[in-house]
């Protein structure tokens, strides 16, 4: 697990519509976090959380696209829906 995966966790659901689309779809934890960690990603709610620090507001705005990004059942980020 690292500050690396979750950073690049960000960026992917930044640049790549597809992706993020699937991950807010996902219904319910486990299904995000199976999602997440088949696409190679391993970080923890604090890593996230920690990476989503060091972006400006409008970052993570383009990040969660409009939506509250969690990870792990922890909700990080801006937005007005939850997608985790």
């Amino acid at each position: 697990m690292s500050i690396e995966s979750a950073q690049a966790f960000i960026e992917r659901m930044k640049t790549d519509e597809e992706f993020a689309k699937r991950v807010i779809e996902c219904t319910d934890t486990e299904a995000r976090n199976a999602l997440v960690n088949a696409e190679g990603f391993d970080f923890t709610p604090d890593q996230v959380k920690e990476a989503s620090g060091e972006l400006s507001e409008e970052e993570l705005e383009a990040v969660a696209g409009g939506f509250l990004l969690g990870i792990g059942g922890m909700a990080v980020g801006v937005g007005s829906r939850m997608c985790w």
